[in-house]
């Protein structure tokens, strides 16, 4: 089944799910489990949903990308790590729609596992979408975020569709810094351990070189004495989220109109 063919039912089984929760009457709360079907079967994925969610009010969506130790199909791996700790730690860090896929394809390299070319990377958009139609969200405030393969994923993403985020948060990553300039106009904050020797800090400041020489002004977060699990502070960080969800779309577009 091509992809655009996807999004045409993707679009019906939106409504669905829509006329679904209405007839419900009342929303599912915490982190809820979802299946997408398509050709090749079931796909399961997690939304997390807080506990004072109304759909009286436009919420902030996130896509987080998980790292490569949590691929698989059980649903649970991709809620077990980075994001999905930090919320149930402490749920007002995040008052937002939260979307977690989980990569199913293990034979794909972990370096593409997210990319947009991937099936993997693809369902995820995919599943974005559905949650953006079940749920009452801000078109200007839709972000990105991923650990490791995710951070990865999460540049790669950035960069393959600059218009659609509002803000990105790529955590132990690395990509393409001679595409910097597509994305050099987008809040981004990067974070990085010094130590980290699976996925060496090199990436992360060559990234944030080649957006600050393409006029841009990420932010940039590295711990002298954190390896690869820079996720767990990252996440952590109080000033993240109070910066994450300031960030608008419509923002952006005013600024670069002036």
């Amino acid at each position: 089944m091509s992809f655009p063919v996807r999004f045409i039912l993707l679009g019906l089984l939106g409504s669905l799910l829509g006329a679904l929760t209405a007839s419900a009457g009342e929303v599912q709360k915490g982190f809820v489990d979802k299946v997408f079907r398509d050709q090749e079967g079931d796909h399961r994925y997690v939304v997390y949903v807080p506990s004072d969610y109304t759909p009286d009010k436009k919420w902030p969506i996130v896509l987080f990308l998980h790292g490569s130790g949590a691929r698989g199909s059980d649903n649970r791996k991709q809620i077990n790590e980075g994001l999905g700790p930090a919320i149930r730690e402490d749920p007002s860090r995040c008052p937002a729609i939260v979307v977690f896929p989980q990569a199913e394809t293990l034979s794909v390299m972990p370096i593409n596992a997210w990319f947009p070319t991937s099936p993997d990377g693809q369902r995820a958009l995919v599943f974005l979408d559905l949650a953006e139609k079940e749920y009452s969200t801000d078109p200007d405030r839709v972000y990105l975020t991923g650990l490791s393969m995710g951070g990865i994923g999460s540049w790669a993403q950035a960069l393959n569709d600059p218009d659609r985020w509002a803000a990105v948060v790529p955590i132990c990553g690395g990509g393409n810094q001679r595409d910097a300039q597509k994305i050099a106009h987008l809040p981004i904050w990067v974070f990085h351990g010094s130590l980290d020797t699976t996925i060496p800090v090199a990436f992360s400041r060559t990234m944030v070189r080649s957006l600050k020489n393409a006029g841009g002004n990420p932010r940039y977060t590295e711990y002298p004495t954190v390896g690869h699990n820079s996720w767990t502070r990252a996440y952590r960080e109080p000033e993240l989220w109070s910066w994450l969800f300031s960030q608008s779309k419509s923002l952006e577009s005013s600024t670069s109109s002036k």
